[in-house]
């Protein structure tokens, strides 16, 4: 696998090729993927997870959610403070109003309950063998995974998006990656 460098041309690869997915292969993808997080959590029964919700065609695991808040588990969605600074986590409910920010991201109407996740679902646009996350180009997941205490990080991802790029000085690894093939 050849190993990128230009990280914003790996990006437009990457969300070109995630655009060309049909919704049968997103949606059998996604129930994989969801079965896949209930697997994990089983393994790793965290009692507050971070979690996102799905935009640009990201894996849409929802239904996981709604699954693990009916198991008591949690739930928080993140929102960014500002541009140079680490995500914030609210609690979260399926079924909770939402509203868009800024960025145009859905976040929770009501941000009066901030939330410390043991755990994270972390989307990726592109992955690599060794665990290393890329996103947006944006830093907040970053910089909130360079924060102590460091909770379990799960990369979410589907598995056409495994790449090779060179790490940068604040590239930190997940411990896994879920992808449809497991």
């Amino acid at each position: 696998m050849e190993i990128m460098t230009d990280k914003a041309t790996l990006r437009a690869k990457l969300l070109t090729g995630r655009a060309t997915l049909s919704e049968a292969q997103c949606e059998t993808a996604n129930a994989a993927i969801a079965a896949h997080i209930l697997n994990w959590w089983r393994q790793h029964p965290v009692t507050s997870l971070g979690v996102y919700w799905p935009m640009r065609r990201e894996p849409d695991v929802r239904d996981a959610y709604a699954i693990l808040a009916g198991l008591g588990v949690q739930l928080a969605l993140p929102v960014v403070d500002g541009a140079d600074l680490p995500l914030r986590f609210i609690a979260w409910t399926p079924g909770d109003a939402l509203r868009k920010d800024g960025m145009g991201v859905s976040v929770p109407l009501s941000q009066t309950r901030c939330v410390q996740p043991e755990g994270l679902l972390i989307p990726c646009l592109g992955f690599t063998a060794a665990g290393l996350r890329l996103g947006y180009g944006g830093g907040f997941y970053d910089r909130t995974l360079a924060q102590e205490p460091r909770p379990l990080t799960v990369g979410i991802a589907y598995a056409a998006a495994e790449v090779s790029f060179a790490a940068e000085p604040f590239d930190v690894a997940l411990e896994c990656i879920i992808t449809e093939l497991g």
